[in-house]
């Protein structure tokens, strides 16, 4: 039977809607997981690179690298039959473009304690020495996506957590002090759902239930995104490759498919748009739909190649395109912060964004913080005068300048996505 009287409402079924309900379940109240596409992590947490963090990837953001160093032990001490360590991972330093040298990412990596080696000299050979300065050899993982699915559906359903697909919160249309009601839409039925929380984690559509319930919209930029999924060159021996610290590229393992995925910061993201105060809430699910965007596979090789000329023979097999979110301040200096905001309009739920699998531990730490506070003001034991007090600072939540509703990148793809 279908609840309608609940401790915790979670809205978004992918990894962070899916711990964070197991983790609201592990203090005994009753949860409720509501996913509106057929299948739990089958969006962002399933079309993404598969990489686990380990601190080499922002240089630029000490705060965020050393969080993913934390971190990282931990997922894979949680989720080691969800992982994959069986592949080499090199990280390369261009010569012309990146925003670090090689002495710099060298030192870097010292002061954030991460495993840093030079890469074999065969290794070396492979990359064009007049525009890669130094390869090296790191320990940074991927994680397979459907054995993560397969783990978090089990974990739930042991926990106890129900848990309803296909089924989408259109708009919370109540609040009080006790908390939220939010209707919810299943297969054209609709059912009132009360909760004392509402856990917003719907990623690139965060902004979707709170503007339709009448609450500000939170500042954010989305991209449409691909990733080419590909056969990798014979040559690199299954080998993962980062080139370092600018408009580069990226060949990682994706292990739910066995294949790799090539990304590419320039080519990648295939057109842009903001959320705020002044400008509309698009929908970026309408840019996935029939018929695909063209690829920009071809762009992403031949760039590829002039650093690694091994690229070359890479094998194209299809892309995987997803709307990626990220708060303002990631674009300034490359951080990934995380987002745990209260609706003032509704003070029952909170939105949460993570840009980072591994993140999820800083959400979960904040999130008990916030969770921890309210119930010492429910007590009379502390003021509540700043409920998010240790969220991340105010920067965060700061509009870059204005810009068009869907602006394309450099260069724009032969046929522009239907709007």
């Amino acid at each position: 039977m279908i609840p309608t009287r609940l401790d915790t409402l979670v809205v978004g079924g992918g990894f962070y809607g899916a711990r964070l309900a197991l983790l609201q379940r592990a203090s005994g109240g009753r949860v409720l997981l509501v996913e509106r596409e057929s299948a739990l992590l089958g969006r962002a947490s399933l079309r993404n690179q598969a990489r686990v963090h380990n601190g080499y990837h922002y240089p630029r953001s000490i705060l965020t690298s050393l969080r993913s160093r934390l971190n990282y032990s931990r997922f894979l001490d949680e989720y080691t039959e969800c992982v994959d360590r069986s592949f080499p991972h090199f990280y390369a330093v261009a010569r012309g473009m990146s925003k670090i040298t090689a002495g710099q990412f060298t030192e870097f990596c010292r002061r954030i304690g991460a495993p840093l080696t030079p890469a074999p000299a065969a290794v070396t050979k492979l990359f064009d020495s007049s525009r890669i300065d130094s390869v090296f050899e790191v320990q940074e993982c991927a994680f397979d996506a459907a054995a993560l699915r397969a783990r978090m559906t089990r974990d739930l359903e042991v926990a106890g957590v129900e848990v309803m697909l296909d089924t989408e919160a259109e708009r919370i249309t109540g609040s009080g002090v006790h908390g939220a009601t939010v209707q919810l839409r299943q297969r054209g039925e609709s059912l009132d759902v009360e909760a004392e929380l509402v856990l917003n984690c719907t990623y690139s559509r965060l902004n979707h239930l709170l503007v339709r319930s009448g609450a500000a919209a939170i500042p954010a930029k989305h991209e449409l995104t691909e990733l080419a999924l590909v056969e990798p060159p014979p040559e690199l021996g299954g080998a993962a490759v980062t080139v370092m610290d600018g408009p580069f590229f990226s060949l990682m393992p994706y292990p739910s498919r066995e294949l790799f995925t090539l990304s590419h910061v320039r080519y990648t993201p295939q057109c842009s748009w903001q959320d705020g105060p002044d400008s509309p809430i698009a929908d970026g699910d309408r840019l996935l739909r029939h018929p695909a965007p063209e690829s920009r596979f071809v762009h992403m090789v031949r760039d590829a190649q002039r650093y690694l000329p091994a690229m070359r023979a890479t094998k194209y097999v299809e892309s995987l395109w997803e709307v990626k979110t990220l708060m303002p301040r990631s674009e300034q200096d490359d951080s990934r912060p995380i987002l745990l905001r209260r609706s003032a309009e509704h003070p029952a739920c909170l939105s949460v964004m993570g840009a980072k699998i591994d993140s999820v531990y800083d959400v979960e730490e904040a999130l008990g913080v916030i969770l921890g506070d309210a119930k010492d003001v429910a007590r009379g034991e502390r003021s509540f005068v700043a409920p998010l007090l240790r969220m991340t600072p105010a920067p965060l939540l700061r509009m870059t300048p204005p810009a068009p509703l869907l602006r394309m990148t450099t260069p724009p793809p032969t046929t522009t996505p239907a709007s």
